[in-house]
């Protein structure tokens, strides 16, 4: 891997915030276009993603104005966490709360399965969003989006769900809760359960599958929100093309390459972390150039 120096490396971090700003810009624009489409009536000010402006010419040229611009897409990253957190409130905890919009277009039964259906959809693909929230959706749901596949392939011991939800570093889950979660999910008729040795085993019952109208109505009324967090989350929070070897001659660039090898790894933790770091850095050249 060929070194780049300072200017390439303000060139690549350009092009970085510029595709940024119009991932912010136009998914946005997209949720909340969606939103108010729908979940508007159920909650009228979700926590949207700020729109960036960028002047490419003063971001090369003008530091103040760079930091500035770093500062806002690093608010941008939580902007997005809020956004799919405002997503799964208002949904789990109005929108299935026998809300007027949800019982006028699916069937008790879609009901019930769009719980599961959901958080499968969202958690299930957000491992790492997973990790950090894993209070706003009812555990209930939680624990079979987190373990949905593996029941469905061969099924899995209380003792294996266990180990996966402690995975997503929730405190003081036991093996006696997920034996009473899952019998709650057993009563819903998706999972039976079964004696394995010192374990109880649960195999699924029933997939995850809405009636062909529900399914009509979800694609009309629900798909594109609930699509949006897994596309926005995997495009927003990757900035892999920041992983470059930098030049010796670049100030502080022990910093700078420890700051950079996060961006090889994808997710809101690495991306936020290298936008924090990068603020720093160009803080600290700002002002000893002062």
């Amino acid at each position: 891997m060929t070194d780049v120096s300072e200017k390439e490396f303000l060139n690549k971090l350009l092009n970085v915030v510029h595709k940024l700003a119009g991932i912010a810009n136009t998914q946005g624009a997209r949720f909340n276009t969606k939103w108010e489409e729908y979940l508007k009536p159920l909650n009228a000010k979700p926590h949207k993603i700020r729109q960036i402006k960028l002047d490419k010419v003063k971001f090369i040229e003008d530091i103040n104005y760079r930091i500035s611009m770093l500062e806002e897409v690093e608010k941008a990253f939580v902007d997005g966490y809020y956004s799919i957190k405002s997503l799964l409130d208002t949904l789990y905890h109005s929108y299935f709360n026998d809300s007027k919009l949800l019982l006028t277009d699916f069937s008790k039964e879609d009901q019930l399965m769009l719980k599961y259906y959901i958080a499968r959809e969202i958690l299930g693909n957000l491992v790492q969003y997973n990790q950090m929230d894993h209070e706003t959706v009812p555990l209930k749901y939680n624990i079979l989006a987190r373990n949905y596949l593996l029941i469905k392939l061969k099924g899995q011991t209380d003792s294996e769900i266990l180990e996966t939800m402690k995975k997503l570093q929730i405190k003081d889950i036991t093996i006696s809760k997920v034996n009473e979660l899952m019998e709650e999910i057993e009563a819903d008729g998706i999972v039976s359960k079964s004696n394995q040795e010192q374990n109880f085993f649960y195999t699924l019952k029933k997939e995850l599958k809405l009636s062909a109208q529900g399914k009509e109505n979800y694609n009309r009324k629900l798909r594109s929100l609930i699509e949006w967090p897994t596309q926005f989350w995997r495009s927003f929070y990757n900035i892999r093309e920041l992983n470059v070897s930098i030049d010796e001659e670049i100030p502080q660039r022990d910093f700078l390459h420890q700051v950079l090898s996060r961006t090889a790894t994808q997710g809101f933790t690495a991306a936020d972390y290298v936008f924090k770091n990068l603020i720093k850095y160009y803080k600290e050249l700002q002002e000893t150039s002062s």
